[in-house]
């Protein structure tokens, strides 16, 4: 590791290469010292202390190096990668190494100092260390011993003259984050507190006296500060907080903090102005403005029409306001309606409808395509059109055709635009804007010219029928030419002979005549009275003038191909679907109605005025003004939308709560989301292939007004929700403001376009279902959360303390886990047995203790509730976790057990596994804590689930396709026996097995009414299940059954003395020794005192010495503790025990050894602890044979009811 100028300048000793590094580095003056010599030192000006010594020591015993670093990492010169690899050189314990004065070029030894440093400091030469000259190094082992004697100096210089010791370090091995001195510095980084402000230094240290109350008790200042950061610094950084978007690269600098150091934030290239509001108003005032208003005010009349806008402007006002609160309620990233309602609604909300606002956007895209493809073909270059339509003149395949291909064409161009860069399209965005703005200008000085001087568009009508004029020029059947009457074009088009006869005429043309009004009369007119009504027209309804005289041809056949026709039924929810991307004000239908004539409004292509654009015939000073600017709007406006719905996916998938849209998360180099706008293009392709504006713009509605919805949502249920965090700024906001917008929304989805709505809400509940199910592990701390928070509040202070009603008990289950030396979960099929009883949709909480104190066992029990939680997720398993840090293992279980759950929510059955290898552990901990566990549970009268030889019990991806689950119930403890089965059978690993119920009947019990009375009851339980009795006579004690008692008792006894100290050992041993010194070991073989004994309690078996010892076996060898074993006689009630235990296990294993799971009572444990190794000999003698076996012992209480 080279340090000082080596490192800058590669080790070159030259003066320029030597100047270049004192101007590039800080310098420091290492000084080696044995103690606390700081007052040898005080006579240096403008030095600042920091003591290496501790910090080193606690980082290197951490692994961190010799050499302490900040929080940040420190990068001051080179790459990180260098600053890396110096940082494990000096953990490897390498050379460090300085350089000295002597390594320095002339002018340093000059003693003059450079601008901004203070004068050249000297150091003693007393050190041992100070004598040499040139680099200095110490070898491996003593490099950490070595820096934690040092104390570094800041800011000096290294000291002309012979036997200068002072030194430079490299700043990129010391990893120390000041790239300046310290004077060039008035703020203080609070996360680099080794170097502190030169004020501070002089008196006592600077944290000693300000902070010191807020330092841990040994530990380290740096550490405290990291977790709890002074007010200054954190005010720096808050008020420092940018949202501007960032690009991969940009984002990996901040997360680093090296972006900061390297460049400062650029200010936002466009203000609110630019933008906000002009980029609003180009979609506001867009081509629903231009190309449907007016036929949108001719058809629904000015009344119904300012109703449309009244209510779209109230839709979007009260989400306004909405949204002006959330936006308000603190800091929103870039992200738009997408991160506030994700944020405010959840993450599956939020992906569901901010899914749905990129598809709006996007197909918002392909409106203004077609929008501007309208104008071009229709207004602009009809020429271009490469399909011309044949028969009537309203829309057809071939203008569909023609939208299709300019469309595709378009929006290829436009991606482009948009892929090479987001600059040219802000670069035009300026003269799009200029473009509506003059437009809408020209509009309203044409309905104010047209008070004085309106623009002359005549109409002609055929009676009150508006015809074609695009198709002729004279608006007259026949003409005068050289005195002679002639037809017309007109005449041409409604009569086969050129000549003035009417047997070949259409019949209305006969019976009506021809008449030219003027188009556009003006606001002085009075046409807005004529206006106020609606007249809606079917799909191929000629457009009409109410007034005119008309003489109908009374069903003869007419030819309609001159008149101008209705291209879709209208009706006031489809102009609402079609308005509704475009909330524009009142005065615009206001002017329309006032100056433009009906006919000419509803006329939507403007066939009436020689295809003019209806809306340009009001324009001043030029028609050409509005389509020249409507054209440029609609495609800034598609070029915005192109722009932004990239955006917003790549919003989406760096949010990764969708799994399979990651993708599109990644995009160039510098942050542009190119795989999002390739599938923005795709998507926006589907929308220019329906080719119909009309048809475009309802999709539209619905994704926009389900993002309003849900902003209303959003704000509403923060507002009735009170959470503490809820403060925003904006105070003129109401929930009932917000559930009336989110209302007005949802209606308006419905009466625009129910199936579309239903397929938008389809869409959303999709996702939504898609993200809950993939599991959102996104906390964003959003209303939702808040919601359920509130309503868990809520069921929980209503649920009762005490137990539920029999008909509303479930297994609430405690499962506990025993964990192995690594934090695994030691038997994970309790977790599956505990996922197959799912179908009592009751509580699942899992357990498990961690052995030591909470202090120092903290992070070990958070780590084993994550392998938990792991492991529950891969089971399939809904519940919670709790890990408790414990001294002994049986009371972190008993408290478990008692503390578990909240309320009315609390467990009612305990899982706990079988303590497998009792038998051959000397350890009695195996199994006391086993037993002290059931004791627990009992006592809290709670059931007990113990499934023994767990690891044949069947994973959640087996099938039993046939067996029996068998229940052998043999005493009545609540009914838990009937109801596991049930459960179980609800599971699809379980499903086909059938059920059987075995009972014991004794001697004087009629076994074959108890079968009556057994099926009666499952009847009454709806239970289906095969019924069998097991009579069980009294036999004789058998040999096997004493011998097996012997042997338990016998066993028991050595482990307690196996349990004693070598003390107690030596002590029962001589008593033992002379107890029995006179019956010597004869004793041993009497069989007269067994006899005797047997015969007392009338006992009746076969006993014989050969049994129990099959080979010859001299006492003389035995040891003396020994001796008292064997005169070990079994207790009677003991004997008893085994004998049932015996007994009921020949016959369960006779009856079930084919069964895939048999249930059985578990007998209670003794009252004192004297017999608890034989309780378990007991279970294990009645469980012996069996391959799965689930004990259960009933809480006391009836879990299962016959009543409804």
């Amino acid at each position: 590791m080279r340090a000082g100028g080596a490192a800058q300048g590669g080790g070159d000793s030259r003066p320029g290469t030597a100047a270049r590094t004192r101007a590039a580095m800080p310098h420091f003056t290492v000084v080696p010292v044995d103690g606390p010599r700081r007052g040898d030192y005080d006579n240096l000006e403008g030095l600042s202390w920091v003591d290496y010594g501790e910090r080193a020591e606690r980082e290197d015993s951490d692994g961190e190096g010799a050499l302490g670093r900040g929080r940040d990492g420190g990068r001051l010169h080179g790459t990180r990668s260098r600053r890396r690899t110096a940082r494990e050189h000096v953990h490897a314990g390498l050379h460090f190494s300085c350089f000295t004065s002597a390594q320095t070029d002339e002018s340093s030894r000059s003693g003059t100092p450079e601008p901004g440093h203070p004068p050249p400091a000297r150091t003693p030469s007393s050190s041992p260390e100070s004598h040499g000259r040139g680099l200095q190094t110490w070898p491996p082992g003593e490099a950490g011993q070595q820096a934690a004697s040092l104390r570094m100096v800041p800011n000096a210089r290294p000291g002309p003259g012979p036997g200068s010791t002072e030194a430079w370090i490299a700043a990129s091995s010391l990893s120390v984050n000041r790239p300046y001195p310290l004077e060039r510095q008035s703020n203080h980084r609070e996360n680099s507190p080794f170097l502190c402000p030169l004020e501070a230094s002089r008196g006592s240290d600077y944290y000693d006296r300000n902070l010191a109350l807020f330092e841990v008790s040994g530990g380290i200042i740096q550490e405290e500060l990291d977790i709890r950061p002074k007010v200054s610094s954190l005010l720096g950084k808050l008020v420092s907080y940018t949202n501007l978007t960032q690009g991969a690269k940009e984002h990996e600098e901040a997360e680093s903090g090296e972006g900061a150091r390297r460049r400062a934030v650029k200010a936002p290239s466009m203000g609110t102005l630019m933008g906000v509001y002009l980029p609003c108003l180009q979609n506001i005032f867009g081509v629903i403005l231009f190309l449907r208003l007016t036929w949108m005010v001719g058809t629904a009349g000015v009344l119904q029409a300012l109703l449309i806008v009244l209510i779209c402007c109230c839709c979007t006002l009260l989400t306004a306001i909405s949204m002006s609160a959330i936006a308000t309620n603190g800091v929103v990233p870039a992200g738009g309606s997408y991160f506030m309602i994700s944020r405010s609604l959840g993450p599956e909300f939020g992906g569901a409808v901010g899914l749905c606002f990129y598809l709006g956007t996007t197909f918002a895209a392909a409106m203004y395509i077609l929008g501007a493809i309208e104008i071009l073909l229709t207004y602009i270059a009809p020429p271009a059109a490469i399909f011309h339509p044949s028969g009537t003149h309203y829309v057809s395949s071939a203008t569909l055709n023609n939208m299709r291909v300019y469309g595709t064409i378009f929006l290829t161009f436009m991606t482009l635009v948009v892929f090479v860069g987001v600059k040219y399209v802000n670069k035009f965005a300026s003269l799009f804007l200029a473009c509506v703005i003059i437009s809408i200008l020209s509009i309203y000085a044409g309905g104010i010219k047209s008070i004085f001087d309106p623009p002359v568009f005549p109409v002609c009508m055929l009676g009150n029928r508006t015809l074609s004029r695009d198709q002729f020029d004279i608006c007259a059947k026949t003409v005068m030419v050289d005195n002679e009457t002639v037809a017309t074009r007109l005449w041409s088009f409604f009569c086969h002979s050129p000549n003035l006869t009417a047997d070949s005429c259409d019949p209305y043309f006969l019976l009506n005549n021809v008449t030219e009004i003027p188009g556009i009369p003006g606001a002085a007119a009075g046409v807005l009275q004529e206006n106020l009504w609606s007249t809606y027209l079917e799909k191929g309804e000629v457009v009409e003038k109410h007034g005119l005289p008309s003489t109908d041809s009374l069903g003869l056949k007419e030819n309609l191909s001159l008149y101008v026709v209705a291209d879709i039924a209208t009706s006031f929810t489809v102009l609402v679907g079609i308005f509704f991307p475009s909330v524009t004000d009142f005065s615009s239908v206001i002017l329309f109605g006032a100056c433009i004539e009906g006919v000419v409004l509803r006329d939507k292509y403007g066939d009436g005025v020689s295809r003019n654009l209806v809306v340009g015939t009001l324009a001043w000073p030029s028609p050409w003004v509005i389509v020249i600017g409507s054209f440029f709007s609609t495609c800034g406006a598609g070029l915005q939308s192109l722009t932004g719905a990239p955006r917003l996916l790549q919003a989406i998938a760096k949010d990764n709560i969708i799994p399979f849209l990651r993708v599109f998360g990644h995009g160039k180099a510098n942050g542009e989301p190119t795989w999002a706008l390739l599938l923005t293009a795709l998507i926006a392709e589907l929308g220019i292939l329906i080719a119909s504006l009309d048809m475009v713009a309802p999709i539209l509605s619905m994704f926009f007004l389900m993002c309003y919805l849900f902003v209303n949502l959003a704000c509403a249920v923060q507002t009735l929700l009170r959470t503490p965090n809820w403060r925003p700024r904006f105070k003129y906001y109401h929930w009932a403001l917000s559930f009336l917008g989110m209302s007005l929304c949802l209606a308006l989805m419905f009466v625009s376009s129910w199936y579309y709505a239903l397929v938008a809400m389809l869409i959303a509940g999709m996702i939504y279902k898609y993200i809950e199910y993939q599991g959102a592990e996104k906390e964003w701390g959003d209303g939702i959360r808040g919601l359920s928070l509130s309503a868990a509040r809520y069921a929980l202070l209503r649920l009762e303390e005490g137990p539920p009603h029999t008909k509303n008990w479930r297994p609430q289950l405690l499962v506990l886990l025993k964990l192995d030396e690594d934090l695994h979960v030691k038997y994970p099929r309790l977790l599956t047995f505990a996922s197959q009883l799912k179908a009592g949709k009751g509580l699942t909480i899992v357990g498990s203790v961690i052995q030591g104190s909470f202090l120092e066992s903290y992070g070990e029990a958070q780590a084993a509730e994550q392998t938990i939680k792991n492991m529950m997720e891969i089971e399939k398993v809904k519940g919670f976790c709790q890990v408790v840090v414990a001294s002994k293992v049986r009371e972190g279980l008993a408290h478990l057990i008692q503390s578990c759950g909240l309320g009315g929510m609390r467990h009612n059955s305990v899982v706990l596994g079988w303590p497998y290898g009792w038998r051959q552990s000397e350890d009695p901990r195996a199994w006391k804590t086993f037993i002290d566990t059931v004791r627990c549970t009992t006592a809290a009268h709670l059931a007990l689930l113990v499934p023994k030889n767990i690891a044949f019990y069947p994973s959640n991806h087996e099938r039993y396709l046939e067996g029996h689950i068998d229940v052998w119930w043999i005493v009545h403890d609540g009914g838990m026996l009937m109801l596991l089965p049930f459960l179980l059978r609800q599971h699809k690993v379980w499903r086909k097995c059938r059920m059987r119920i075995f009972t014991v009947a004794q001697m004087d019990d009629n076994s074959i009414q108890m079968k009556k009375d057994l099926a009666v009851f499952l009847y009454h339980l709806r239970l289906e299940a095969e019924v069998e009795v097991v009579e069980m006579h009294n036999s004789d004690i058998s040999a096997y059954t004493y011998e097996r008692t012997l042997m338990m008792e016998q066993r028991s006894q050595m482990l307690r003395q196996m349990r004693l100290t070598k003390t107690e050992r030596d002590r029962e041993a001589q008593l033992v020794k002379d107890r029995h010194s006179a019956l010597r070991l004869e004793s041993l073989y009497s069989d007269e005192e067994d006899e005797s004994a047997a015969g007392t309690d009338k006992i009746q078996m076969t006993w014989t010495r050969d049994k129990y010892m099959p080979e010859p076996w001299d006492p003389s060898h035995a040891p003396d503790n020994f001796r008292e074993l064997v005169h070990i006689k079994p207790d009677q009630s003991n004997v008893r025990r085994m004998h049932t235990a015996v007994k009921l296990n020949e016959v369960i294993v006779t009856r079930s050894h084919d069964a895939r799971l048999v249930l059985l009572n578990m007998p209670g444990p003794p009252k004192n602890s004297e017999g608890d190794e034989n309780y378990m000999e007991f279970l294990e003698v009645l469980t012996e044979g069996l391959e799965r076996v689930l004990l259960v012992r009933g809480g006391g209480r009836e879990v299962i009811t016959i009543y409804s």
